[in-house]
């Protein structure tokens, strides 16, 4: 059976969810992974309102959609983030406050918690997000960074999320990372540091995002093969990066994304230097049969035309593996 293909709603939440809906429905997608911000989703009343839930599951099955995840990336920002001023343009005012740190990462917390009971109610198996890092400052090493600087990092990432994680549990849904600049995990041997502090609690795993991969240089299927147990949910989406010298490079020289100066950017689907071929053949040896989800970024190109686009582009890709040898059929009975 071909895997679903869903459509991330972050970047669309400006439009109300019945808008939403019958956009994603008329783009030719199964169903949405959907965005717990900007008014599609608001988990507090999920859990304390039957009819909230209700409602939503009533719109999706109108449009004829399903959800497979969840998405509350802003809110697990600032679990283990330092706080400052950016925090407050992408949390709710509950969560702000008074904006003191402390307070802030608790109530975040306690949200990312409420977070996996809602995708429960609305039958969604995995929430991705982000974890926050207090440990990303120190991603280039000078001044030296200590060794137990960064073990202490992973120690308070773990102090943060095994909370969380037990309410997840309790619930009976995983949590998946979106491995990612600025998170806890953003590499190869920085996921498996996330999941060796965690003692590797099956609760949490990763959002595939090439994407966020490729352009650092990191191998992005390796990324599937090496941590084939842990890969809950997986993104599609394309980015571009310079085979030749950029005023701007890796780090992207402050520059907003769709500045021609820039290494690299977003693109939409088939658009970029992803092999999607790989990573559909790694996806079909490690067994992944759960939704593809489009997370549709490129600010060079209307927003429709590239869900449309990206939505066939997915589909065109999607194969089901083998059950034999190709040559199977040579050999003497």
């Amino acid at each position: 059976m071909p895997r679903p293909v869903t459509l991330f709603t972050g970047q669309w939440s400006d439009l109300p969810f019945d808008v939403m809906c019958a956009q994603a429905k008329a783009f030719g997608y199964d169903g949405l992974e959907i965005a717990a911000w900007g008014g599609h989703l608001d988990v507090v009343q999920a859990v304390s309102d039957d009819a909230y839930v209700r409602g939503r599951l009533d719109t999706l099955a109108q449009h004829g959609l399903k959800v497979w995840a969840i998405g509350n990336h802003l809110l697990g920002q600032a679990v283990c983030d330092p706080i400052d001023a950016r925090h407050q343009h992408i949390l709710p005012p509950r969560v702000w406050g008074d904006g003191r740190e402390d307070g802030v990462r608790r109530r975040a917390a306690e949200e990312m918690a409420t977070t996996a009971r809602a995708a429960a109610l609305l039958g969604a198996g995995v929430v991705t997000g982000f974890t926050g890092s207090s440990i990303w400052k120190y991603m280039y090493s000078f001044p030296a960074v200590l060794p137990e600087m960064v073990a202490q990092g992973y120690a308070f990432f773990a102090e943060m999320w095994n909370p969380i994680l037990d309410v997840f549990d309790q619930a009976g849904v995983k949590f998946g990372l979106e491995a990612h600049p600025t998170e806890v995990a953003f590499d190869i041997p920085t996921a498996e540091a996330a999941l060796a502090a965690l003692k590797r609690r099956p609760a949490f795993g990763f959002n595939y995002d090439p994407s966020h991969l490729g352009y650092q240089g990191v191998d992005y299927v390796t990324f599937l093969t090496r941590l084939a147990d842990r890969i809950y949910h997986v993104h599609m989406k394309d980015v571009y990066w310079s085979p030749q010298l950029s005023e701007a490079g890796v780090f992207g020289g402050h520059l907003p994304f769709g500045d021609r100066r820039r290494a690299w950017d977003f693109r939409s689907l088939g658009r970029g230097s992803i092999n999607f071929e790989a990573i559909m053949r790694a996806l079909n040896a490690i067994g992944y049969g759960g939704p593809l989800s489009v997370e549709w970024e490129d600010s060079g190109m209307d927003r429709v035309h590239g869900a449309t686009e990206a939505c066939a582009f997915v589909r065109r890709l999607d194969f089901p593996p083998s059950d034999r040898a190709f040559d199977a059929s040579f050999e003497r009975k």
